[in-house]
């Protein structure tokens, strides 16, 4: 997987989100492709860049990423 097929992923969860919870499914990204993007040292700001969502969700993703150690998926 590349930064363009996680930049794509991370807008159609975005976009996709339902309303008021869109920061939830950001987090969620990043808890679910967690160690994608640690394996391949990807940087958050080039998937968010190539997602097109506001820079600013940067830190939400990096949380996400960063809860993947303590949380499962249902």
């Amino acid at each position: 997987m590349d930064l363009e097929e996680l930049g794509g992923i991370l807008k159609e969860m975005y976009l996709n989100a339902p309303q008021k919870e869109q920061v939830a499914y950001i987090h969620l990204f990043g808890i679910k492709y967690a160690e994608i993007i640690r394996k391949n040292n990807f940087k958050i700001s080039s998937i968010i860049k190539s997602s097109g969502i506001q820079k600013s969700y940067a830190v939400e993703v990096s949380k996400g990423v960063k809860l993947a150690k303590f949380v499962c998926l249902k």
